[in-house]
């Protein structure tokens, strides 16, 4: 067996603390990953009153930084983050509050969303009326294409090695400028980037916990909407969909933030917002496979893909795309018919 030297290292880091419950170290167990380089450990106290979460950010891929200040701006907004209660910045360990095992994943049902989802938009709204320009980063014109652009890179090229001919490069690059003048002219906010039922937590007071917000951005205000309800993990009726994101319209009008008067052009921007997203997941996916050799998120690239063709059908602007999704699914249309 390998010998795990950064976890011998959050042993030793963690009985330096001198934490007061004093820690079981051997109960230090893994607790999850995800799709970076970061991994997180659940312990408990010796008189196991309390149970905390280590962060374990290698220095040489992941920076703590980011999660520091991020947590401090989301938990004065007034939503739950977990507490740092220690961390070593330059060995990239962070010692966490638990916020428990519960994901909204993990409970959402027919009975439980709608109480769910509106406590969501509700931490939603606190975050978006902390926000202020040049405090975190912008999601601007460099990012938005980067993301986008990991679509035909790791998505049609690597994963399904399809070839794009010129003009389906020039057609693709015409759809992402269509995207990015929308996505641009939207009211901007704080945007957590991932903010859907994995990392959501469920809590007893407060709800949810709000995990994973560390690559946090100043963006567009349907941003986060979209990963909450075109979640790549769970799907839900667009009626259903439209319920929910109703009544955020409604109370982000009431708290004073600046979405669309009309819910018609509201609703036109979440579906714009979530083709950007969707476009880029497909590529992250793709890469975690082919590059990282994750493959756990290849189940989940159907779905993703759903809802990019589902919109992409809805606009002219998105006609080119539609024609790449077909051929993705080796569709032959007659001419004339394929709208």
């Amino acid at each position: 067996m390998t010998t795990d030297i950064r976890f011998l290292a959050i042993k030793d880091w963690l009985n330096r603390l001198n934490f007061n419950p004093v820690l079981d170290l051997e109960s230090l167990a893994p607790a999850s990953s995800d799709a970076s380089f970061r991994r997180y450990f659940r312990l408990q106290s010796r008189d196991r009153s309390s149970s905390y979460i280590v962060m374990d950010a290698p220095p040489s891929h992941e920076d703590t930084g980011p999660f520091v200040k991020v947590a401090e701006l989301f938990a004065q907004s007034g939503v739950l983050v977990p507490e740092i209660l220690a961390k070593d910045s330059q060995a990239g360990f962070l010692l966490l509050s638990d916020l428990g095992h519960t994901t909204y994943l993990s409970e959402l049902s027919e009975s439980s969303a709608n109480s769910l989802y509106l406590d969501a938009n509700a931490s939603l709204i606190k975050i978006q009326l902390s926000s202020k320009a040049n405090v975190l980063p912008e999601y601007d014109t460099t990012l938005l294409s980067r993301e986008m652009a990991l679509f035909p890179e790791w998505y049609l090229t690597r994963h399904l090695d399809i070839k794009l001919t010129n003009q389906q490069s020039q057609q693709l690059q015409e759809v992402f400028a269509a995207l990015l003048k929308n996505n641009l002219a939207q009211a901007q906010v704080y945007v957590h980037r991932d903010f859907h039922s994995r990392n959501l937590m469920v809590a007893p007071e407060n709800n949810p916990g709000i995990l994973d917000f560390q690559d946090a951005v100043y963006g567009p205000i349907t941003y986060d909407l979209a990963s909450l309800y075109r979640d790549a993990y769970i799907e839900w009726e667009e009626a259903q969909q439209m319920d929910w994101l109703i009544r955020y319209w409604q109370d982000a009008k009431k708290a004073g933030l600046p979405v669309s008067e009309d819910f018609g052009d509201f609703y036109r921007d979440f579906e714009w917002m979530g083709l950007q997203r969707h476009l880029k997941v497909l590529g992250i996916f793709a890469r975690l496979f082919h590059r990282d050799g994750k493959d756990g998120y290849l189940k989940d690239i159907p779905l993703v893909f759903k809802y990019a063709r589902k919109v992409a059908e809805r606009y002219n602007a998105f006609k080119p795309l539609v024609h790449l999704f077909d051929q993705v699914e080796g569709i032959q249309r007659p001419d004339g018919l394929t709208f």
